[in-house]
Parts: C-alpha cells; sequence; structure tokens
C-alpha cells in the first residue's frame, strides 16, 4: 500500500509541473542560433500582446510576445524563411512580410511554463512552446497558413523553385497566366502541409499529384466545396485540413490554384524526395 501511495504520489506531482522551458533553433545562412524560453521572456523587447481573433484558438488570446523581426537579424527582404513545427507543418513565409511590414506585425508568442496554453480544439494537442501571431493581419492580407504554432525551428531558403523543380509549371506559360498566379497560391496556401511529385517540406498531408492529382477524381465543384470546407465533403472529425474562407482565399484565387493542379495533373514526376 505504501508502494502504491508513493507512486500516486509521484504521478500527481509529475501532472502538476508546469510546461517546460523548450529551444527556438534559427538559421539564416550565418549558423544556427538557439534561444531558449527563459532566455525570450526575459528580453527588453517582450511584450503582453491581445489577438482579438487568435486563427489557432479561435477565440481572443493574450500572450507574452517579442517582435519576430528582432530575431531575423541577417536577414533580408528577398529572403524566403521555413517555418517548420514539430506536428509536421512547414510554412513558407517571406521576410519581406515580417521586415517591411505595414500595418501587420508578426509577433514570436512563447509559451511560459508557469502559465501553459489550453489546449486546442479536436485533439490537436498544445500550439506551443512558440507560436507566429499576427497583429492587424488583415491590412496584409495574412493568411490562416502563416500563423505557424508548435514552432520549432526558422531557417533561411534558396528561391523553391531551385529546391522544389518538380513543382514548377511548363516554364513556357506566360509569367501573368492562370497557372503561374496557381502556383504562387499553391505555394501560399498548400504547400505548408502537402507535397507535390513527392517534393517539399511539409508532411502534414497526402501529396497533391502523386499518385493521383485531386482534379483527376473530384468534380471542380466538389473540390472548391472541399477546399471551402472540408468537412462539407467528408465528415471526420480527426481531419486536420483547415478550410479556406472568401477572406483567406479569394475565388479569383482559386480558379487559379485550380488550374495549376489541372495543368501539374499532366506533369507528374516521382520523386524519391
Amino acid at each position: 500500500m505504501t508502494s502504491l501511495l508513493r507512486r500516486l504520489s509521484l504521478l500527481a506531482l509529475c501532472l502538476a509541473l508546469p510546461v517546460h522551458a523548450a529551444d527556438l533553433k534559427i538559421d539564416l545562412g550565418h549558423g544556427v542560433r538557439t534561444y531558449d524560453t527563459t532566455q525570450l521572456l526575459a528580453r527588453d523587447d517582450a511584450r503582453t500582446i491581445s489577438i482579438p481573433d487568435d486563427v489557432a484558438f479561435k477565440r481572443a488570446m493574450r500572450y507574452r510576445a517579442v517582435p519576430l523581426k528582432a530575431l531575423l537579424d541577417g536577414s533580408s527582404a528577398q529572403d524566403a524563411l521555413l517555418f517548420v513545427a514539430t506536428d509536421g507543418f512547414a510554412a513558407e513565409i517571406p521576410a519581406a512580410l515580417i521586415r517591411q511590414a505595414h500595418g501587420a506585425e508578426a509577433w514570436l508568442a512563447i509559451e511560459e511554463p508557469a502559465h501553459p496554453w489550453p489546449a486546442l480544439a479536436d485533439g490537436k494537442g498544445d500550439a506551443g512552446p512558440f507560436y507566429v501571431v499576427w497583429t492587424d493581419p488583415s491590412s496584409m492580407k495574412i493568411g490562416p497558413e502563416q500563423w505557424p504554432y508548435q514552432l520549432a525551428a526558422i531557417r533561411k531558403l534558396p528561391p523553391v523553385a531551385e529546391r522544389f523543380p518538380g513543382i514548377r509549371p511548363d516554364p513556357a506559360l506566360k509569367p501573368d497566366g492562370m497557372v503561374q498566379q496557381g502556383f504562387a497560391v499553391f505555394q501560399r496556401t498548400c504547400f505548408a502541409c502537402h507535397t507535390l511529385n513527392g517534393q517539399g517540406d511539409a508532411r502534414l498531408g497526402p501529396d497533391l499529384n502523386i499518385p493521383h492529382n485531386p482534379t483527376e477524381y473530384l468534380r471542380g465543384d466538389l473540390l472548391r466545396a472541399y477546399i471551402r470546407d472540408p468537412q462539407s465533403l467528408r465528415q471526420w472529425p480527426q481531419a486536420r485540413m483547415p478550410g479556406f474562407d472568401r477572406q483567406a482565399l479569394s475565388d479569383g484565387d482559386m480558379d487559379a490554384l485550380l488550374a495549376y493542379l489541372r495543368h501539374m495533373s499532366g506533369r507528374k514526376i516521382h520523386s524519391k524526395q
């Protein structure tokens, strides 16, 4: 009995312990810098900020946070930055959105060990230890995929066409045509979760061209409905794909995205990446 009580006491103590400090690694091409929770919370530029309509929690939230651009010394506005989460999500965000923001401002929210954030809905776990949040996001049309949570690392990237040639449309197409526009939309909205032709950094969702492109097995109206609200086509409580309303993805962007996907269905490359 004594042994059982001791084990139960230890279990209760473990459950009562606060969240442990965590590390964030940033590599901008000059060596990896590591910031831990304690260092970040102790910075002079740490602030308490309010987010009225938080993307992850779907309600108003308050965070201790530091301006993200303050952590990106050594980057330029021309750089592409990859934000890698522990759950396999990988969001590419132009450094210009963060460094030269006019209106919207990116912040690195830091989960305080003594005050952990609530769990996310639908069994998605915890948003911590780090989460990119934005003040006034509508002023620069910041999309939901540009709010990466469970953040573990940030690194500078070469241009996407150099890294993943298999996702590029036919270079003979007009640069300002619908397919090329859709390619830009794909990179902004889909590439954070999906690969295409086996290429990409994300591992959260299925590949969008191998073995079959969604335009090959879904009617156009059903595919549009699925992108707007995945649960409208397949009710699956554990599904992790968010819906893209017209504020996040306009009808014009939707048309361009589907044009790109249809085009890529004829450009399958079986990559081993």
